[in-house]
């Protein structure tokens, strides 16, 4: 019955081998996450998407595939080549271009994507109010960030709000975890994007569920699935933020970025 039920709301992410997802997603299965994030995100073939924080590449191969996208697979703490081998496999070498990279140091030139898509990643990066501003400059006008990742339902606005079953990590893995209307927030301020998704995912149950199953069949240590276990107020979530870039210049802390309007 549970294989039924994911079949019919990731009907594209159960096509690939549920192994190999398991053993290079770096956390919950990012193919959930990412097929409910383009749910509400048009990509068309031919368009030019950088998958940002992609891990293992496999959210890369999905877009690639599912999509007709060209994909440029940016991840600093995973080997290029390691991806390069993964891509090769997956029958997609020369629509997916894997790369090494910082996410503050990009090698890109302005307006030069349609969508820059961000998995399990943004958090690590994208709480700095200066981010959007610089990741903006990368996006043609109209363009889209689409971003999925972990969220609260309520903001954590001192160490004295922290649920009890969260105060032993918190300060180790969950500081910079924040609302939806906290993210919507740092990104409407900059005028940069139009805000056009901002809303918990409606097969976060599921994501949760077999997230906390696929560990418990493991046994591996994980901080977040333990989390997920001991969360009986659903307090953890999952949320999708997208926003349509507008033709207002970014302007950055040293320099200023002209763009077309």
């Amino acid at each position: 019955m549970a294989s039924k039920n994911l079949q019919r709301v990731f009907p594209k992410a159960m096509r690939y081998d549920p192994e190999w997802v398991r053993r290079h997603s770096m956390g919950e299965n990012v193919l959930f996450n990412l097929e409910s994030l383009t749910k509400s995100l048009d990509l068309k073939p031919g368009m030019r998407v950088l998958d940002l924080g992609c891990g293992k590449a496999i959210s890369s191969i999905f877009l690639a595939k599912e999509f007709g996208v060209t994909v440029y697979a940016v991840d600093e703490a995973v080997s290029a080549s390691d991806n390069y081998q993964r891509i090769c496999h997956a029958g997609c070498e020369g629509k997916v271009i894997p790369l090494e990279a910082d996410a503050r140091a990009l090698p890109f030139a302005q307006e030069y994507f349609d969508a820059v898509v961000v998995v399990d990643s943004y958090t690590y990066f994208g709480t700095d109010e200066k981010y959007l501003p610089y990741i903006a400059r990368f996006l043609k006008p109209g363009g889209h960030i689409a971003i999925v990742d972990v969220c609260f339902t309520r903001e954590i606005e001192s160490l004295e709000q922290v649920p009890e079953f969260l105060q032993e990590d918190y300060q180790h893995y969950w500081y910079f975890i924040h609302t939806i209307a906290w993210w919507r927030r740092l990104w409407e301020k900059t005028g940069l994007v139009h805000i056009e998704v901002a809303k918990e995912l409606e097969e976060a149950g599921l994501v949760r569920e077999h997230y906390i199953k696929d560990i418990e069949r493991s046994e591996e240590e994980d901080p977040f699935a333990k989390a997920l276990q001991l969360d009986q107020q659903g307090f953890i979530s999952f949320f999708k933020l997208i926003g349509r870039r507008t033709g207002k210049t970014a302007y950055l802390q040293d320099y200023k970025i002209e763009e077309k309007i």
